[in-house]
């Protein structure tokens, strides 16, 4: 039994030392550049934010009828 418990002692210390060796960054630095990338990249998901409403097949048209619910 101590075998295994050596064996899984060996792998958590590996794969801690695997997090260690990972790059990082601060997090004032990912926040700006997630908020360069949002504010820079276009979201087709959402071109009612962008400018053209048109566009977008989720949005209001209006069709010059009223309706009635």
């Amino acid at each position: 039994m101590s075998d295994l418990k050596l064996r899984r002692f060996l792998e958590q210390n590996q794969r801690l030392k695997e997090q260690l060796d990972m790059n990082r960054i601060p997090v004032s630095e990912a926040s700006q550049s997630l908020i360069k990338f949002v504010t820079s990249t276009k979201d087709s998901l959402l071109p009612s934010l962008w400018g053209n409403a048109a566009s977008d097949p989720f949005s209001k048209q209006s069709t010059g009828c009223c309706t009635i619910f």
